[in-house]
């Protein structure tokens, strides 16, 4: 059985498949979650993380690009955008405490992302949970 971190890393490589163009990725949800073995209720909770981000993406993005010292947007790295699109999307709008969204997310990009990704994704959350 799956874990609420890997339906997140899941949802993480969603919005990351989204994010390079794959504007249909919604369509095969359902099939990427079954093969990377996300079912039942962690596939229920990775759907409704999922559906979140893009119903709110506009004001996600907004939060991000508000905290990004010295950065643009668009020049993030397609896996720190999607990661911190999933994390501020939970700090804004979820019910968990933001410190462990924000381990949930650093730990996501130990995983994806480059050396310098964790220190850079913990700083941009943590001004986002200040601000919220």
């Amino acid at each position: 059985m799956a874990t609420r971190h890997q339906a997140r890393m899941a949802v993480v490589s969603l919005l990351y498949a989204f994010d390079l163009g794959n504007g249909n990725i919604a369509e095969h949800t359902d099939e990427i979650l079954e093969e990377k073995k996300i079912r039942n209720k962690q596939k229920d909770f990775a759907l409704t993380l999922y559906e979140g981000v893009m119903k709110n993406i506009e004001p996600v993005d907004v939060a991000i690009v508000k905290h990004l010292k010295d950065w643009d947007f668009e020049r993030l790295g397609a896996i720190e955008r999607a990661t911190l699109r999933l994390a501020t999307y939970e700090i804004l709008f979820g019910e968990l405490d933001s410190a462990v969204v924000i381990n949930e997310a650093v730990e996501i990009t130990k995983a994806f992302g480059t050396e310098q990704s964790p220190k850079f994704i913990n700083g941009v959350l943590d001004a986002i949970s200040k601000d919220k």
